[in-house]
C-alpha cells in the first residue's frame, strides 16, 4: 500500500510567521510533539511534484511552536515569503517506537472484526484527545469513532488492515 515515493515525505508543520530579522521562521508543529520537529536536521519544501531539501541550521521549541533557521533563508523578507508554507520531513528521519505509525499509513486501511472477519469500513482520520488516538471509521452507515487502545485494537497491519474487537454498539 505504501510503495514508491508517494508517502516518502510527510507533512510535519506550517510556517506561520517570521522570528527576528535574520531569517528565523516560526513553525506550527503537526508532529506528535514540537520536539520531534525541532530535532530534524533537514526539512523539505514541496515545489510542484518534487521536494526541495533545506538544511536546518538551528531550531528550538518555544511553547508549542518551533523557531528555526533554515539554509537559504537569511533575512526577514525571505522568511516572510515562506509564511503559510507547509513543510515536510523524510519519513526515514522520524524515528518510530514499536507500535507507532504515521497517520498517513493508517488512513484508508480497512477496519476488520478480528473474530468474525466483518469489515466495518475504512479509517478516514486519526486525531488525539490527549488520552489516546481516536480512529474515525467511515462505514456504510456513517462515521464511527474507535479509541486506539489495546482493548479494541488487536492488530495493525499496514498491508492488510486494522483488526478490532469492538464492544456492542460500537459499529451498530
Amino acid at each position: 500500500m505504501n510503495g514508491g515515493n508517494e508517502n516518502k515525505y510527510l507533512e510535519c508543520g506550517k510556517i506561520i510567521n517570521t522570528h527576528g530579522v535574520k531569517g528565523g521562521i516560526k513553525i506550527e508543529s503537526w508532529c506528535d510533539s514540537p520536539e520531534t520537529l525541532a530535532e530534524l536536521t533537514e526539512i523539505y519544501f514541496k515545489k510542484g511534484n518534487s521536494f526541495e531539501k533545506r538544511k536546518v541550521i538551528s531550531s528550538t521549541v518555544m511553547k508549542r511552536h518551533v523557531m528555526a533557521y533554515v539554509e537559504g533563508v537569511t533575512d526577514i523578507d525571505s522568511a516572510a515569503a515562506l509564511k503559510e508554507t507547509v513543510i515536510y520531513a523524510d519519513r526515514d528521519d522520524i524515528p518510530l517506537d514499536d507500535g507507532d505509525y504515521f497517520i498517513i499509513d493508517l488512513v484508508g486501511l480497512p477496519v476488520i472484526d478480528v473474530d468474525s472477519g466483518v469489515e466495518y469500513g475504512k479509517v478516514s482520520d486519526v486525531f488525539n484527545t490527549g488520552a489516546s488516538d481516536i480512529y474515525t471509521v467511515k462505514t456504510p452507515d456513517g462515521e464511527r469513532m474507535i479509541p486506539a487502545v489495546p482493548e479494541f485494537i488487536i492488530e495493525i497491519d499496514t498491508e492488510r488492515g486494522i483488526f478490532v474487537r469492538p464492544i456492542e454498539g460500537m459499529f451498530d
